[in-house]
């Protein structure tokens, strides 16, 4: 028989006590503090003075629950309004980069926002990209490969420069594992490889965030200069 929502029984009596958001605020100060590993749903529940059980009666699983804290995150970083006299390419690169931001200080969520969107803010995300893409005068038959393009660049690249996925330990820290890719690059022999030799220091010592404005910026430069109608094949 499919579980019903409603009053969560948790073995203390306190069956109104607890809620889906809740449950996920609570995650996400653990998420912060132990990182993806560290939640458990048994350090959850001790937080929330509840038992493991009434968790479940909110959220299936972990995964499910770690999703559901990624969206909240990403939520943050859209909560107020666009301005309405803000032109459309100001507005999706203030947003991008709330975005980013959004993420950066929770770097367990970046991953988690995946695409195509299905949960709420994902889908509000893409749903007011998608609007200010409308606004530049882009043909509409255009509009949805523009618009899933530059979300998956947001939320896509974003991770990547925040979270990228590497075989080393979790507690590594940016700083260091970015000298040991530079070390890595500076061995490489610069007849094969005259670029990554030469960018070695920049690795090192690099800002992520002016990284990620850098492919926005052209992102958004391109789409301003082809708005309108189209040309040509």
């Amino acid at each position: 028989m499919p579980r019903t929502r409603g009053r969560a029984p948790d073995g203390k009596g306190r069956a109104d006590a607890l809620s889906q958001e809740v449950i996920i605020g609570a995650a996400v100060a653990l998420l912060d503090e132990l990182g993806e590993r560290g939640l458990t749903f048994r350090l959850l529940a001790k937080q929330l003075d509840t038992g493991p059980g009434a968790l479940y009666w909110h959220v299936t699983n972990k995964d499910e629950l770690v999703s559901l804290a990624a969206d909240h995150v990403l939520g943050h970083a859209f909560a107020t309004e666009p301005c309405p006299e803000e032109s459309a390419g100001a507005g999706l690169r203030a947003l991008a980069v709330s975005v980013f931001d959004a993420l950066d200080r929770h770097p367990w969520a970046a991953s988690h926002v995946t695409a195509p969107a299905t949960l709420a803010n994902a889908l509000r995300l893409l749903d007011r990209i998608g609007t200010l893409v409308a606004r530049t005068g882009l043909p509409a038959e255009r509009q949805f490969a523009v618009s899933t393009a530059i979300s998956y660049y947001i939320t896509g690249v974003g991770a990547q420069i925040i979270s990228p996925g590497t075989a080393v330990p979790a507690d590594t820290s940016r700083d260091a594992f970015l000298a040991q890719a530079a070390e890595s690059w500076e061995r490489l022999d610069p007849a094969d490889y005259p670029f990554l030799t030469r960018a070695a220091p920049e690795l090192r010592d690099h800002d992520d965030r002016d990284q990620f404005v850098t492919g926005l910026d052209l992102l958004l430069d391109g789409l301003m200069l082809t708005a309108g109608p189209r040309t040509g094949s």
